[in-house]
């Protein structure tokens, strides 16, 4: 029997907005983010405060998590995901051929706001696989940078990078990542996720 599990994929990334009442945490418009690429998550931890005696280390108080940084590659955004996770004002009309349409203006109203970030990474033990729920509790996500090339003889798929900085939230023992036990599919995993990030939108 093979002693871990290898990862062999990522997908089904979501954000829910956070809030916290004193130590209760809680979350709306749980929606899916757009389709995942890649997850990279950097945690920040603070050093080892080590005691000596008798010339040596005798005891050792771990470092603890301080904060980090999520790093999330995805197809592109929405909309609606763009207007959630940037915090963008209600969008401004333009006439164009007496047609009105929606433009979203990045200004001094917009309120990028905390939020839970979920997804699924699907791994693999012996040839069973598993889909694993991870949610980061609170985060905030920095403004996207633009990068596109235009089309030649044949299409150059071209992703997102976006960025956010991990928090510990409000919860009573600051929590900062839940991760759920392996599930048989991947909509048990994303139930779970959904449990933890609230109903969808």
């Amino acid at each position: 029997m093979a002693n871990g599990r290898v990862i062999t994929g990522f997908s089904s990334p979501k954000i829910a907005v956070y809030s916290a009442a004193g130590t209760n945490v809680s979350y709306a418009s749980n929606t899916a983010l757009a389709r995942g690429v890649n997850v990279e998550i950097s945690p920040e931890v603070g050093d080892d405060n080590i005691f000596y005696a008798d010339n040596v280390a005798a005891e050792n108080s771990a470092g603890t998590f301080t904060g980090g940084t999520l790093k999330l590659t995805v197809d592109g955004l929405k909309d609606e995901a763009r207007k959630l996770i940037y915090g963008l004002p209600t969008p401004t009309k333009v006439t164009v051929d007496s047609k009105q349409v929606d433009v979203y203006d990045y200004d001094d109203d917009m309120e990028i706001p905390y939020v839970g970030v979920g997804f699924v990474v699907r791994m693999q033990s012996d040839g069973v696989v598993e889909y694993v729920p991870m949610v980061l509790t609170k985060c905030r996500f920095k403004i996207d940078s633009t990068s596109a090339e235009t089309q030649g003889e044949s299409i150059n798929w071209q992703t997102s990078e976006l960025e956010a900085t991990i928090m510990r939230d409000d919860s009573a023992k600051h929590r900062w990542k839940r991760v759920g036990v392996g599930q048989t599919s991947e909509a048990e995993a994303i139930a779970v996720i959904d449990a933890i990030l609230g109903a969808t939108s």
